[in-house]
């Protein structure tokens, strides 16, 4: 593992000014079945709609919220055209990773000038709640970038959305901010990749994991991860040679592309927003028991508790700052490819090298399973 310090906020003259993640879309086979899942069982409020009944005729989007993260899952209403040739291609997955912008315009324009292909030009959205200025840049895969300058706006969620109330009704989960967002790309990219974020974003490579440290007896991978130093990190995994086929080029076959591998969500209380998602349906990975002999030795400093950590398979960690719990789902989608992460932190603003192979073990014999390995 090699680490840098966590950069400093990046030039105000050359960069995008982002501050964050503003929502990320997900375009999906059936918006109205996605919005019930991400209510039901993740705990998210639906706050908005756009359809054919506030005047958008070829698709249907509903806006959700959880604490600060919010998501919108948008379906094709028609069997052509870009959303459903994507769903097709891909499989339901996330679209667009959103960023707030001070300067929807300015940041694209800077983006663009340092190297960003533009996909949707600044422009304004504009309802009686306000105006939202937005404008997109393309990244890996088919994803893409938005700026979202939205200090003038107030209503729910966008300009057009029509507002929602619906509450979920299941234990509450606790789910504040996303704290990163994780990409899968092809072999022998990743310097290309952390290049762009650097050259367009002016981000640091705040980390970076070799195949020699995350790796088992069957496939590695390589990854390095990405930050701006203000709420935007994104850690970026490419497959590196193994014996047999690893869970990012298991991802890559099903996606059919560089794209989202995985979304963590921070919470304050890992042990009862785990709890609590269990209890809405939703499912993690599994940890092996020995797992935690070693963790304990490794983690003896911190005041961990334990017997909850070890019942709900939460892993444990520690970077130079401190430390952090965490523990991944299942894939979400049908295909093996998206899958979520809670984490809680105290202290660690990076992660640790300790779990990297728990977790890469538990999605190998996930793996095994579905006869991808």
């Amino acid at each position: 593992m090699t680490a840098t310090e966590i950069p400093a906020r990046v030039d105000t003259e050359r960069y995008p000014q982002l501050s964050g993640f503003d929502h990320l879309e997900w375009w999906v086979g059936n918006a109205r079945h996605s919005a019930a899942f991400f209510e039901a069982t993740l705990g998210f409020e639906v706050v908005g709609y756009r359809g054919p009944e506030t005047g958008q005729r070829d698709s249907m989007s509903y806006a959700l919220r959880q604490g600060n993260i919010q998501f919108v899952v948008t379906g094709s209403l028609r069997p052509d055209g870009e959303i459903a040739d994507k769903v097709r291609t891909h499989g339901d997955g996330v679209r667009d990773v959103a960023f707030i912008a001070e300067d929807a315009e300015e940041s694209f324009n800077r983006a663009v000038a340092n190297g960003a292909k533009p996909v949707h030009e600044p422009h304004t959205l504009e309802d009686d709640q306000g105006v939202v200025k937005r404008a997109s840049v393309a990244t890996y895969g088919d994803t893409i970038h938005s700026f979202i300058q939205r200090q003038d706006y107030a209503g729910a969620f966008l300009p057009n959305f029509e507002a929602v109330n619906l509450r979920s009704q299941g234990a509450h989960v606790g789910l504040g901010t996303i704290d990163h967002v994780v990409a899968n790309i092809e072999r022998g990219h990743l310097d290309e990749w952390v290049g762009y974020y650097r050259d367009v974003f002016g981000m640091a490579r705040i980390l970076h994991f070799d195949d020699d440290q995350i790796s088992t007896q069957y496939s590695a991978l390589m990854s390095s991860v990405v930050s701006n130093g203000n709420r935007i990190t994104m850690p970026i995994n490419e497959p590196a040679d193994g014996r047999k086929k690893s869970q990012i080029e298991e991802y890559l076959d099903y996606y059919g592309s560089p794209g989202v591998q995985h979304v963590a969500m921070l919470t304050h209380d890992i042990v009862s927003a785990v709890k609590a998602l269990r209890t809405r349906g939703l499912r993690f990975l599994d940890i092996y028991d020995t797992y935690y002999e070693d963790a304990k030795v490794r983690m003896a400093e911190f005041d961990i508790p334990w017997d909850d950590v070890q019942a709900e398979s939460i892993l444990v960690d520690q970077d130079p700052w401190g430390h952090l719990l965490q523990i991944f789902t299942e894939n979400i989608a049908s295909r093996p490819t998206v899958f979520f992460e809670v984490i809680e932190r105290h202290g660690a603003q990076t992660f640790g090298e300790g779990n990297f192979k728990a977790l890469f073990e538990s999605i190998e014999r996930a793996q095994a399973r579905r006869g991808n390995l």
